[in-house]
């Protein structure tokens, strides 16, 4: 698979496609120079045949017949090795002199030039060799052929030719070869950035893409993003200073004005006074509730200390959550189902996990009409511990399922229910602290009221201690120091 996938990178095919038109330009410069090797062997044979030729002519303008069947016989007897061939026959193919016994079958061009094989068709002693001749009629009816034997030079040929085929071969396998290794390193200074900016997008924005000195284009680009990444990094902490500036600077005084209008509550007479009164101590509350929610989660997000995570059973928690808030569900006619799996454990803190099982329930229960069910499941699989938590409400489209884990993000249906919408950004802050991962799906895909069924995948304990990012019980803690939230403090999603 992960050759598959090297295959499929553009380094890979752009060294592809600088390997084909590598190979291309060598195999037409190999060819060119066959061609010209070839070409200048095949004219070097001509060359001495046509002089051959001259030379016999001239023996016969001054000597006849006679003298040119003496030349040859002369020639053929200096040469043993029979390199030149020679046959002078008749207008009836009778032999007159020569070293090969009667005329060879080939195919014959215009100019008289014919290739053939020495063999015992032209009455040829010796091994079979191949041969390139010219023809052509002498004065008197007289049929002439000169020759070399050219067994050698196509041998020399096909050398060339194997070697050229080698070449190709070797050329392209080394074309393949360096393109692999180039985009394999290429795909490796990739993958260290996909891998980095996948650590980054899952929160961990302390991190930079690294480099290697070489001052490349690569090491431009992981200079140029890591730039960008300090840039929005220093944005958002500037945001969420405000934000968490503007929610503690505010909390003191919604304090006191609650306070004081809940004096006011206790000491007038009037009942319309003391609605409205209790009205705005309601507020009041809210506006409390949602500034206490702020503080929590920007304090679960800074993780600014280490603390040692203690083995929790998750049943048990999960157990102890569902009995606080059985009461509330009662006030609506709900019932719970609860699928515990005994002893499934996991490494975290319990207050900031029963908090967040809490929210869980909490919104479960909000959104469950009167006389519904609420089903709570704790369950292991492989190595993790699973909370599963589902409703029969209105449910969230497919579209809102990533948005609503951002502060204040409010399905549209859900606006006219109480709440804040920072009850799933603590639950996700909780997770990311216990290294899970949160699933959002439909408990019925085809029903009217879909449901929300809400799954909380965390690493199981394995009994080796480790230890976790996460937020101290300070830090985490509420108003007052209350860090188990009562059933009327849990935020909705």
């Amino acid at each position: 698979m992960k050759l598959l996938s090297q295959l499929r990178t553009s380094s890979f095919q752009l060294a592809l496609l600088y390997m084909v038109v590598f190979a291309t330009s060598v195999f037409i410069l190999l060819a060119f120079i066959y061609w010209r090797t070839a070409g200048f062997m095949t004219a070097q044979t001509d060359e001495t045949i046509e002089a051959e030729i001259a030379g016999l002519a001239e023996q016969y303008r001054g000597r006849g017949v006679n003298g040119l069947i003496t030349i040859i016989r002369e020639r053929v007897a200096r040469d043993p090795n029979a390199k030149s061939i020679y046959l002078l026959t008749t207008d009836d193919f009778l032999k007159l002199a020569g070293n090969i016994e009667s005329w060879p079958q080939g195919a014959r061009s215009e100019s008289g030039w014919i290739n053939f094989t020495l063999n015992e068709d032209v009455g040829w002693n010796g091994p079979k060799r191949l041969a390139r001749a010219r023809i052509f009629e002498v004065q008197g009816g007289l049929r002439l052929l000169v020759g070399r034997d050219v067994d050698e030079l196509t041998n020399l040929k096909r050398v060339i030719e194997t070697a050229i085929n080698w070449g190709m071969g070797i050329t392209l396998a080394l074309a393949l070869l360096g393109g692999f290794l180039m985009s394999r390193s290429t795909t490796r200074r990739i993958e260290v950035i996909n891998n980095t900016s996948r650590r980054i997008m899952n929160g961990h924005l302390s991190l930079r893409i690294p480099t290697r000195g070489t001052e490349d284009d690569f090491d431009q680009l992981a200079e140029n993003l890591n730039q960008m990444l300090d840039r929005i990094v220093y944005l958002m902490e500037g945001i969420r200073h405000v934000s968490d500036s503007i929610a503690h600077d505010l909390r003191t005084p919604l304090t006191r004005l609650r306070n004081q209008l809940e004096s006011t509550l206790m000491s007038v007479d009037n009942d319309e006074a003391r609605e409205q009164a209790g009205r705005a101590v309601a507020e009041a509350d809210q506006l409390l509730a949602t500034f206490n929610a702020l503080l929590r989660i920007a304090r679960l997000e800074t993780r600014g200390n280490a603390a040692d995570m203690k083995p929790v059973a998750l049943d048990e928690l999960v157990a102890d959550a569902c009995e606080l808030y059985e009461a509330l569900a009662e006030d609506k006619e709900q019932r719970f189902e609860q699928h515990m799996e005994k002893g499934v454990m996991i490494e975290g803190d319990r207050d900031l996990l029963f908090q967040m099982v809490s929210n869980l329930i909490d919104n479960a229960i909000k959104y469950t009409p009167e006389q519904g069910v609420i089903g709570v499941a704790v369950r292991k699989e492989g190595e993790e511990s699973i909370f599963e938590v589902r409703d029969s409400g209105i449910g969230i489209p497919d579209d809102e399922k990533e948005q609503v884990f951002q502060r204040f993000y409010r399905v549209g249906k859900s606006r006219s229910l109480p709440g804040n919408g920072l009850g799933l950004s603590l639950v996700s802050a909780v997770a990311e602290i216990h290294q899970g991962r949160i699933v959002l799906s439909d408990t019925q895909p085809d029903a009217d009221a879909p449901g929300l069924t809400v799954s909380v995948h965390m690493p199981a304990f394995t009994g080796v201690r480790k230890r976790i990012k996460a937020t101290t019980m300070e830090q985490t803690a509420g108003v007052g120091g209350d860090n188990s939230p009562t059933p009327t403090e849990a935020s909705d999603a």
